[in-house]
């Protein structure tokens, strides 16, 4: 009579295998550092001319100032 042989594969099981590199959770974690920095590094960037639009808003009176400046 043969033998069989009992592999991982008969019992349903999937054979695992090495893998080198990064994982797909270590990827995603990466991709958001990137998008994170150049995020804060636009509004570090921008965040001069924010102010001075705020000033102004506020010189000309804001939400009050209803119809005098178009």
């Amino acid at each position: 009579m043969r033998e069989q042989k009992v592999t991982v594969m008969n019992m349903g099981m999937r054979r695992r295998t090495v893998r080198r590199g990064i994982s797909g959770r270590q990827l995603l974690a990466a991709q958001a550092a990137v998008a994170g920095s150049l995020a804060a590094a636009l509004l570090v960037k921008e965040l001069p001319g924010i102010v001075r639009e705020l000033r102004i808003y506020r010189m000309t009176g804001g939400l009050r100032a209803g119809h005098r400046y178009p």
